[in-house]
């Protein structure tokens, strides 16, 4: 019986979060919409300098097939004069498609009072602005696992109706999905999942040849770690909760692993050549935005996010 009544609290609790959070995104999401096009229409285009190769009819390459993909995508023919399997990729597919990932879980809900967003909103702030701007640009944007690419002209509003409707676990990192070699990835996360999670998301992501980047989205107080006297820290996604006596005590510690667990994944980033960076969300959307946007080009047969050394936007 306890085990019971246990597991039906459980359930009322996690419907009553699920509710709240959907409440709050649906009220939210006009005004991050607005937002995000304000941002966008301020920020100088030219930037990308991408060059449009058609609609997607004209042939780009042959590559090797991954497994994961649809069985429909191999090419018999060319394949059955090698020992291996081939992909016909077409121009548009493998050139001109962007994967956006705002990490919509529990976590990215935390604001503290120096932040002027919440994560979760800045990440879907500087997504749909990122999408409009690229769009503008001749670009395919999708959102792995709940929308296919898109060069429509109300791609803000597809993202945010699609993400309303979508009754899917929130997830901290994208699903596994098999990108077209040329394709660009942007994952926007608060990244603090255990680091052999990230890294088993970058081998999958990055096993066809796509490139990225990884943006770590951070409240100031997750940065600092502000606090002092007895403190309750409630993991959201977990349910623990941790009993600090004297929290000023842990601040040393906690920066300390926060910096060790950056260390770990810009390792992982740069051994692929993505690009990892930080953001707290003190500072400006327009600033992230920006700062993505001019970092991406393009060369012919080559799609990618550059490698910006300075990496960070913090």
């Amino acid at each position: 019986m306890a085990a019971e009544t246990k597991h039906t609290s459980g359930e009322i609790t996690a419907i009553r979060r699920a509710d709240g959070e959907s409440r709050t995104l649906a009220a939210s999401l006009p005004r991050l919409v607005l937002e995000a096009r304000r941002i966008a229409a301020n920020v100088i285009h030219g930037l990308h300098g991408r060059r449009r190769a058609g609609a997607g009819e004209s042939f780009w390459q042959y590559r090797r097939f991954v497994s994961g993909e649809p069985a429909q995508r191999v090419d018999w023919r060319r394949s059955a004069r090698d020992d291996h399997l081939y992909v016909r990729e077409q121009e548009w597919e493998a050139a001109h498609t962007v994967w956006l990932w705002p990490d919509r879980s529990p976590s990215m809900a935390f604001a503290s009072r120096q932040a002027r967003d919440s994560k979760l909103e800045r990440g879907l702030i500087v997504t749909f602005a990122l999408a409009e701007l690229l769009v503008a640009g001749g670009e395919r944007v999708g959102i792995p696992g709940l929308m296919n690419p898109t060069a429509s002209s109300n791609v803000v509003d597809k993202m945010a109706q699609a993400m309303l409707h979508d009754d899917a676990a929130r997830l901290s990192l994208p699903p596994a999905f098999v990108p077209s070699a040329l394709a660009e990835i942007v994952v926007l996360s608060d990244f603090w999942s255990p680091i052999a999670e990230i890294r088993d998301m970058l081998a999958g992501l990055s096993a066809s040849g796509a490139h990225g980047a990884l943006v770590q989205i951070v409240d100031p107080a997750e940065e600092s770690f502000p606090y002092s006297g007895r403190i309750e820290f409630v993991e959201p996604e977990g349910g623990g909760i941790i009993t600090a006596g004297r929290a000023e005590r842990w601040a040393g510690d906690y920066v300390a692993r926060v910096a060790l667990h950056r260390d770990e994944i810009r390792g992982e980033t740069n051994k692929l050549d993505w690009l990892f960076s930080t953001h707290t969300t003190s500072r400006s959307a327009a600033e992230l935005l920006l700062f993505l946007h001019s970092g991406m080009m393009v060369s012919k047969g080559s799609a990618r996010i550059a490698t910006v050394k300075a990496g960070r936007v913090a």
